[in-house]
């Protein structure tokens, strides 16, 4: 290649190269032109109007309602059997119906004993006469006191003998305790039974135990004669308990307090050992302001809310009362009448613009 060629395209190469790096540091008219689109959105966000929801400050009740999950308890239940060993004999029950307090369920096999109580008896009429006629004697002197109070000693133990007895005729018979509805039996007639042998379990159903527990912070909200209302499934209606006891102490695992309330079940509509949706009212307030606890922005260990005022945002710091699971009570701070702006609350700034789309 001829040597002025060549110097010739190593000249067009670097006036090239010179030239694009030149064109590339100096500006332009189209990234002016960016730089001023851009601009124009940051302009118009200044400007916006925010659009939001809000509602009128009103006096109204403020209750706070628990809803616990809780179970229908038996008013009284035991297993029933014997305090003796022996041959079952009689099963006076029928299984699944009501017996009364008293009434006798079953009896074990009480031959001997009622043999051994016979002679007893029969023996009580010869130590009577005896005491009888000593005392006469006694009375002439004729017989020494102390021949008399043997006889009268001897009389005394066999009374004593005999109640022995008719105590133990006693524990061959299984009664019931206490009115209820009596279950499966688990025993027939001529087993052996003894007194770790469950012959059927006594419930008592009228009235009925509603058990529940309540987080630790309502503990000195409950106390005895708390109005409670519960629903069971399969049941459309609802049922209302009082509570009459509570737990000593808070369940350190759970952190809550187990409570007792009674329902009369009177008709026995109810069967223990149901699960029941249970709702507690904890306080009460009348006439008290509360607001959306969403309509609250925390600042500095304030609370702020947002009220809607001439077509803008205004800032108040509000002082709040008792809360329950969506409103707060607030005691200074608001008026009825103002209007709250309970939406897009983390976007708003003193004297935004705003829109009301909705007010309650």
């Amino acid at each position: 290649m001829d040597k002025r060629v060549r110097w010739g395209i190593i000249i067009f190469l670097v006036l090239g190269l010179t030239g694009w790096g030149l064109y590339r540091f100096l500006p332009t008219g189209k990234s002016n032109e960016e730089k001023s689109t851009a601009a124009q959105p940051q302009q118009g966000n200044s400007r916006r109007i925010l659009n939001v929801n809000a509602v009128t400050i009103k006096e109204h009740t403020l209750a706070d309602d628990i809803n616990p999950r809780g179970r229908l308890m038996p008013d009284e239940e035991v297993d029933l059997s014997f305090q003796t060993s022996g041959q079952v004999t009689q099963i006076n029950f029928s299984e699944g119906h009501q017996v009364q307090k008293g009434q006798l369920l079953a009896k074990v096999n009480d031959a001997p004993l009622q043999a051994q109580l016979k002679k007893l008896e029969a023996q009580l009429k010869l130590a009577q006469d005896r005491v009888y006629r000593q005392s006469a004697l006694l009375e002439k002197d004729a017989v020494s006191k102390e021949a008399y109070e043997q006889v009268k000693t001897d009389l005394e133990a066999l009374n004593a003998d005999i109640q022995l007895v008719k105590a133990n005729i006693a524990l061959t018979e299984l009664r019931a305790p206490f009115d209820g509805v009596i279950s499966l039996r688990q025993v027939s007639e001529g087993a052996y039974a003894s007194p770790t042998t469950v012959i059927a379990k006594l419930t008592k159903v009228s009235p009925l135990k509603v058990e529940f527990s309540i987080p630790e912070r309502y503990s000195n909200q409950i106390t005895v004669g708390t109005k409670v209302s519960f629903t069971v499934d399969g049941i459309l209606d609802t049922f209302y308990a009082s509570v009459y006891a509570m737990a000593s102490q808070i369940d350190p695992i759970t952190n809550t307090l187990t409570v007792r309330a009674l329902y009369p079940n009177t008709n026995n509509r109810l069967l223990p050992g149901k699960p029941a949706n249970i709702w507690v009212r904890m306080f009460e307030l009348s006439d008290a302001i509360s607001i959306p606890s969403q309509a609250i922005v925390p600042e500095m260990g304030k609370d702020k809310v947002f009220l809607y005022k001439n077509g803008k945002a205004e800032p108040v710091f509000i002082t709040k009362g008792l809360r329950t699971a969506s409103d707060v009570q607030v005691l200074e701070g608001l008026n009825v009448g103002d209007t709250l702006i309970v939406s897009g609350t983390l976007q708003l700034r003193t004297g935004l613009p705003v829109t009301l789309d909705n007010i309650d």
